[in-house]
């Protein structure tokens, strides 16, 4: 079925008005409609074809105001079809994996469905969907109660500009859970002298020690995982409490 063609402008409700009178009533050309109402002819035969498709004729029925012809000629156009979500779940579970950035799964998803997000509608709308996930827990913190520490994920290179080597660095984040004051240092290994160092270089830069540290389960502070009561390393207590992550 052939499409009913826009108008190529909308007209005042008394033009719609007199194409259709004069077309069907008094028989005027497109052409002559067009001279005499100062409208393009496509613009005047595009409404024409609309009444047609709508079912009107002259005279037009009792009770058909302006506004109600107007909506039967040109009915609103259908709003955006709204891009095909991905699978958040997925997406949520892929983003807790070490070194698995936002833009490498929205290139995953627009190559699987080349009409789906853009970028940043792609970040706006997983950020709308993790924000209504249920919250599991609520951490009130005191000042100087916690420090977590923990290793930042992947390693970094340094580039050594006398041999143009690329060692590999760690870095250890040290955050106190109240203030969030936060202490970053690169450590060449994660072995267990380096990790206790940045410890204690962590707390020297704050003048003091923590009520708790709150470790990862990472081998250098923890030789036992477990949920509730994790073996920890005996070097680490550099401080009175010492809690594995929870």
């Amino acid at each position: 079925m052939k499409e009913t063609p826009m108008p190529r402008k909308r007209v005042s409700r008394r033009q719609v008005h007199a194409v259709l009178r004069l077309t069907w009533a008094v028989g005027r050309s497109d052409r002559q409609m067009a001279r005499s109402l100062g409208l393009s002819r496509p613009t005047v035969a595009a409404y024409v074809q609309r009444a047609q498709v709508a079912g009107l004729s002259w005279p037009l029925p009792d009770g058909l105001d302006a506004t109600t012809l107007e909506q039967r000629l040109l009915p609103p156009a259908p709003g955006p079809v709204p891009p095909l979500a991905p699978d958040w779940p997925t997406v949520h579970h892929e983003l807790q994996r070490q070194g698995v950035p936002v833009f490498l799964l929205w290139q995953a998803d627009k190559t699987a469905t080349p009409e789906g997000f853009q970028y940043s509608g792609f970040c706006q709308a997983y950020r709308a969907w993790a924000s209504k996930r249920n919250l599991v827990m609520r951490q009130r913190q005191r000042a100087g109660e916690q420090l977590c520490v923990d290793d930042a994920g992947p390693s970094i290179p340094v580039v050594n500009g006398q041999t143009g080597a690329v060692p590999e660095a760690a870095l250890c984040i040290a955050v106190l859970g109240a203030s969030t004051s936060t202490s970053v240092e690169a450590t060449w290994t994660q072995s267990l002298p380096d990790w206790i160092g940045s410890h204690v270089r962590a707390c020297a830069a704050r003048g003091g020690v923590p009520e708790i540290v709150v470790p990862d389960n990472r081998k250098a502070a923890v030789t036992r995982a477990h949920r509730y009561a994790p073996e920890r390393n005996r070097t680490m207590p550099i401080s009175p409490t010492i809690m594995g992550s929870p």
